[in-house]
């Protein structure tokens, strides 16, 4: 596993985005990402544009269940090598150096936005992209099953590490443990110890929340700060 030393950050992010999204960037295990994120685009150009994001979302999922049942993309999990849960996501091992989380996007208004979220963690953070490796349905709840790194952490994370990190990378801290970065519009959220992880004096940042000024919620909140 390499190092994080930097991020790659650009000025003109919306057009960045706009690249990422299509795949004309390349983002580490991207293509299968980029595929339904364009999919559900596609889907929603016809929908109305006054829908509540619930409804939205729950739309976006049938669309989702659609493509994986047409290119085999419903996968399992070994739930005897449950790790451990969040408000987001389930986590199980995957040995020998992978854990698999199980995320019903819960964290966003739409599917899309969780798609976004991903891709844009490949992007700035590739040493611990997640790559999908399908979705499962539990309970009536859909959910992404993503595969990542596993990192074991030697020391504690101080989180002045994690503010000097990201300042030098164009970011200010503007409550708790969540960043902005006005001049590229991207919220970065809930970045506490346990979601970004030490390992011999570097950062690895494992769970990340990017929301950008595409994202109507926060768009509204970049607009208040």
């Amino acid at each position: 596993m390499k190092p994080v030393h930097t991020c790659r950050m650009h000025v003109n992010l919306n057009h960045e985005i706009e690249n990422i999204i299509s795949g004309k960037i390349e983002v580490r295990h991207g293509t299968i990402i980029q595929t339904i994120a364009n999919y559900l685009r596609n889907c929603k150009s016809s929908s109305r544009i006054d829908q509540v994001s619930k409804q939205i979302k729950a739309e976006e999922a049938t669309h989702i269940e659609r493509f994986v049942t047409s290119n085999a993309l419903w996968v399992e999990v070994d739930l005897s090598t449950y790790v451990a849960e969040g408000a987001e996501q389930k986590v199980y091992l995957e040995p020998p150096n992978f854990v698999l989380k199980a995320n019903d996007a819960i964290y966003y208004n739409s599917w899309f936005e969780y798609l976004l979220n991903l891709l844009l963690h490949n992007y700035f953070f590739a040493d611990t992209a997640y790559e999908l490796q399908g979705f499962l349905k539990h309970k009536q709840i859909l959910y992404a099953v993503v595969k990542q790194n596993f990192v074991q952490s030697s020391e504690p994370t101080e989180l002045d590490n994690v503010r000097t990190f990201l300042e030098h990378n164009g970011f200010k801290k503007i409550k708790n443990n969540d960043y902005l970065h006005i001049d590229l519009q991207i919220l970065l959220e809930d970045l506490h110890d346990e979601n970004v992880l030490t390992q011999q004096g570097l950062l690895y940042f494992i769970d990340t929340v990017f929301y950008t000024s595409l994202d109507e919620g926060a768009k509204s909140k970049i607009i208040q700060i």
